[in-house]
Formats: C-alpha cells, sequence, structure tokens
C-alpha cells in the first residue's frame, strides 16, 4: 500500500485517514496520530508488515485515546473468573467482542497475535460474531494486559459483564432440534443398509431398491435442514473472501449426497448417504458439546 499525497491530502498509511495540515511522518511514511505510528512500529518490529498488503488502508483509527488504567478491573480476581471460558496450571482461554472488527486484514491480524507477543498462544477469531477466543499463558502475561495489547492495536474490547452473564447463559436450541433429526435419520439409513452390509440375495433386489429409497428419503432432512449450520456458516466466510473450517465439511456433504444420489437414481449401488449422515450427525455433536463447554 502506497501514501497517496496530493497539496492538500495526505492519506494515513495505516487507517486511510485525512492526516489533515500536520501530519506525522516516520519511516518514510505518514501517519494522522501517535496512535496509528505505534501500531505501525508495533508490526513492523514483528515482522508483520504484510497486513498492509492485504486491502487498502486496513487499520482503524487511533486518533481516540484510551485513558490509563481502564482495565485495571481486569485485574479482579471474580471478574477474571465470569470472563474465563477454560483454564489449567499454564493457560487460559478467554473471548472478547472486538466491534472494530471488519475486513480480512483484521482477521489476519488478530489470529497472528502470537507473532506479536509470544505468551499468546493462539487466537482464534469468529468473524460473523465479531469475536477472538484467546488463549495465552497467564504465568506470564494477565488479562489485563491482553486487552491493553488489544487495544493497542485498534480492537479496544467491548466487556460487559451483564451481556456476557446473559450469553453464557444462553443456548441456541435450533442445533439440538438439528442433531436429533440428523441422529434420528443417520440411526433408520444405518438400520435400512443392513441389507446392503450383509450382502442380500438378488433374487430380494425389489427389496435392496425399497431400501435404497427409503435412505434417500431419510437424507432429505439431513441435507436440506440438519446441514444448514454448517452452509451458513461457510457461506459467510466466503462473502468475506476466506476460507472457515466448515468449507471442507460442506464440500464433503455436497459430494457425498451427490455421489449417492446418482447411484441410487441410476440404479448403479446404494451411495454414501449413511456416510453423509454420519458427518453431519457427529459434527453437530462436537458442536453441542462445544457450546455446552464454552
Amino acid at each position: 500500500m502506497l501514501t497517496s499525497t496530493t497539496a492538500q491530502h495526505t492519506s494515513c498509511y495505516h487507517c486511510g485517514e485525512d492526516c489533515g495540515t500536520a501530519p506525522i511522518h516516520a519511516h518514510e511514511k505518514a501517519f494522522c496520530c501517535e496512535g496509528c505510528k505505534m501500531v505501525f512500529e508495533i508490526l513492523n518490529k514483528s515482522g508483520m508488515c504484510d497486513y498492509y498488503t492485504i486491502s487498502n488502508n486496513p487499520g482503524n483509527s487511533q486518533k481516540i485515546k484510551v485513558r490509563e488504567g481502564k482495565f485495571a478491573f481486569l485485574d479482579d480476581a471474580g471478574i477474571k473468573q465470569s470472563l474465563t471460558s477454560f483454564q489449567d496450571e499454564q493457560q487460559t482461554h478467554v473471548t472478547f467482542y472486538l466491534p472494530q472488527m471488519h475486513c480480512s486484514s483484521c482477521l489476519w491480524l488478530l489470529e497472528n497475535l502470537h507473532r506479536i507477543n509470544p505468551y499468546i498462544i493462539s487466537s482464534k477469531v469468529n468473524f460473523t460474531r465479531k469475536e477472538a477466543e484467546i488463549v495465552f499463558v497467564h504465568t506470564d502475561m494477565s488479562m489485563r494486559q491482553v486487552a491493553e495489547l488489544l487495544t493497542s492495536i485498534g480492537y479496544e474490547p467491548y466487556i460487559s459483564l451483564q451481556n456476557l452473564s446473559k450469553r453464557k447463559n444462553f443456548f441456541d436450541k435450533s442445533k439440538i432440534f438439528k442433531l436429533g433429526v440428523a441422529g434420528f435419520c443417520f440411526a433408520n439409513i444405518m438400520l435400512m443398509s443392513f441389507p446392503e452390509y450383509l450382502g442380500i440375495d438378488t433374487k430380494e433386489q425389489h427389496l435392496v431398491n425399497l431400501f435404497r429409497y427409503l435412505n434417500l428419503a431419510l437424507s432429505l432432512p439431513v441435507f436440506f435442514y440438519s446441514a444448514t449450520e454448517f452452509y451458513s456458516s461457510a457461506w459467510k466466510s466466503l462473502k468475506h473472501r476466506f476460507l472457515n473450517i466448515d468449507a471442507p465439511i460442506v464440500l464433503a456433504i455436497w459430494v457425498t449426497f451427490g455421489r449417492s444420489l446418482y447411484e441410487v437414481l441410476s440404479n448403479t449401488g446404494s451411495g454414501y448417504f449413511d456416510s453423509m449422515s454420519g458427518i453431519v450427525f457427529f459434527m453437530l455433536v462436537g458442536r453441542v458439546l462445544q457450546d455446552k463447554t464454552y
């Protein structure tokens, strides 16, 4: 990304805002404020200036100053416990809501926090919810320092203990319904597939065909209802020009269902409806357990 300069306008190298009449110059670049310059220096020191090649003006303006000690309340043991989703002898998991997150550059930067601070083990971003789950070494870094680090690079966490409590008590019942439908269909498809598993005699081929079409019918609710949990997530990620973990799951579901549909309609085989339903069922089990745990 190049700094654009005209007679009346100089764009900030970090956020793209107008630098006004007194731009701050450093490293042969112009910045609108000391905050943007500091973020650039942090990224430059960590060898992360590729951040500026992902999109034009990827950063957030740092003109708004955050008062010193704003996150001092995170030193309180009770508050830290409320925000912690998991903790052991060495590491702590915390999820912060980051309303400034807006593009693929934000995603890249936030998932590379470990390159800025070695005490951050990993950071996983949920782009659609504007949340980042951060795992850090609490023996060397405090939760307050994590929040201050995020703020220093332009992603001040929004922390509301009242909203957090409501969110922890909330559970997505639609996943339970989808899991129930997938489990019912998966079990019955397995049951209907026993003639194939046991090698039924060809003189009873009419029963084989019957079971194949019953399996096809049972797979439809799984494909068109239960699997939508993964379709929506994969589609949202594609709209923002990145692939999340649900994209290969969706591909596996579609390929398996398409191949199975072809085999049944062409009378060349029984397909893989049991495998397709099993993928959806067990992945949903994992999602439900994950929601309950975190």
